[in-house]
Order: structure tokens, then C-alpha cells, then sequence
């Protein structure tokens, strides 16, 4: 099922190769039998719930460090930095990631301008729970072009603004006009300082969704490579027509 917003839900072909082989004799040969190598393991992840999610994402933060992520796609890689200090947003990253469960994934739902959402799949077997992360909203990260940030479920089901277990996008955006970022600051309640104001209006991001979402991590290198995904052409449900998967490992 598609997604059509920065919400939940979604889209391995295992190739067996078989060996035949023959072993010659003095007067005759004997031909083995066909043998086809067993298919590798599917890949396996403990499914969590809402109730033990972040005891388990604690418990799995401080044992997995990583804060570095590679995620490779056709058009290239792209590199970012998860934070620190969303710690249960970078270990469920991290956890996903390295249990191979981002590999089954794509970029499933593009916004020209707005963002690439990236994460599931309709192809997707590994199952990974009905889960949401609380929100760990922290005022040093806003949505400049390349934050990295997770995906919930609408308010009226969602009023604490808890994450999507597993859907992620990345911003693109535009530079925004200093009169709208104001309005932005009064529709939120925060105040923008002179750096963001100079990143909003210069390199660009989405200020409507501070405060809305929770922003773990940025891109440290390919923004070209957001850009191209960007440009892929769209259905009308903005899935790209042409798929755009993704391999995430971290480090």
C-alpha cells in the first residue's frame, strides 16, 4: 500500500545458482547429481512494540555507537550524521540498518522542493513491529536542506508527535523569505536565531516542520545525489515511476 504523506506503510529476489559437475573415470564417467546451494538466510530483526521499544533502543544506543550512515542509491551516496543526542532516533537507525532491514527499502515518496521520504517498501519481508519513538524534538536542529528526520502518524491518531518506527525523509526545500520564516516563528513559538535565519534564507529547508517532527541527523555529503532524487519523475501518488532503492550501513 502506498504512502501518501510524511506517515507509515509500504513496497528480494533470491537467485539460486545451480553447479553441475562431471568426474571422468578410466573407460567411463560418472556425473553427479545436480546441486543447488541453499538460498542465503533471510535476514532477521526481533519485532518490538510501543511497550519495550525504548528499553530496547536504549539498551541497543549504548552498545552500538555509530553515528555515521551511508545511504547508497542509483543516483549515488549519500552520507550523513545522526546525532547524539536524539538517542533513540540514532539507535533505531542504526538498529534498522545494520539488521539489513533499510536494504528492502526505496525512496517511495518524492516532493520536488519539499523532501525525499525514504524507508519501506511494498516488497519489503523483514517485519520490524508495530512500534512509535517518542519524539525528542531539541531546539539546535531545524529543517535546513539535508536534515534528516522521521516520519509520524497524523495528529488526530498522534498527539505527542510520536515517530514512524522505520519511514524516513530528507529535506530538499527552498530559501525562504525572511516575512514567511516570521510567520513561522509566531505559528511555532520559537525564535529563530541570526544563523537559522541565514540558512533558511540563503541554503533553504522547510520551516514548517519544526517542532512537528523529529530531526536526528543532516547530510554531510551528496546533496546532488537528494537533488537528483528529487527530479525523478512522479505518479500521482509522488512515488517515483521509475524505483529508487536504497542500501543503507552505517559506521
Amino acid at each position: 500500500m502506498k504512502v501518501k504523506h510524511l506517515t507509515t506503510s509500504f513496497r528480494s529476489i533470491a537467485l539460486g545458482l545451480s553447479l553441475l559437475l562431471a568426474v571422468g573415470c578410466n573407460k567411463q564417467q560418472e556425473q553427479q547429481a545436480e546441486t543447488t546451494p541453499e538460498a542465503p538466510e533471510e535476514p532477521t530483526l526481533e519485532p518490538l512494540t510501543s511497550e519495550n521499544a525504548v528499553e530496547k533502543l536504549t539498551a541497543f544506543g549504548k552498545e552500538n555507537p555509530d553515528t555515521i550512515a551511508i545511504i547508497s542509491t542509483r543516483h549515488g551516496d549519500i552520507k550523513v550524521r545522526l546525532y547524539k543526542d536524539t538517542p533513540l532516533h540514532r539507535a533505531n537507525f542504526v538498529r534498522l540498518a545494520k539488521a539489513g532491514f533499510y536494504d528492502q527499502g526505496e525512496f517511495y515518496r518524492v516532493v520536488k522542493d519539499f523532501a525525499i521520504q525514504g524507508g519501506d517498501s511494498d516488497n519489503r519481508t523483514m517485519k520490524q513491529g508495530a512500534y512509535k519513538i517518542p519524539q525528542e524534538f531539541n531546539r539546535k536542529y531545524i529543517h535546513k536542506k539535508g536534515a534528516l528526520a522521521q516520519a509520524r502518524y497524523g495528529d488526530e491518531r498522534n498527539p505527542d508527535k510520536e515517530s514512524s518506527s522505520h519511514n524516513f525523509y530528507i529535506v530538499q526545500g527552498n530559501p525562504v523569505p525572511l516575512e514567511q520564516l516570521r510567520s513561522w516563528e509566531a505559528t511555532h513559538g520559537i525564535k529563530y536565531t541570526p544563523e537559522e535565519i541565514r540558512i533558511y534564507t540563503t541554503i533553504g529547508g522547510e520551516p514548517s516542520l519544526d517542532t512537528e517532527y523529529t530531526v536526528f541527523g543532516e547530510v554531510i555529503e551528496g546533496l546532488d545525489v537528494v537533488d537528483k532524487i528529487a527530479d525523478e519523475p512522479v505518479d500521482g501518488s509522488k512515488w517515483p515511476k521509475n524505483i529508487v532503492t536504497h542500501k543503507i550501513k552505517v559506521q
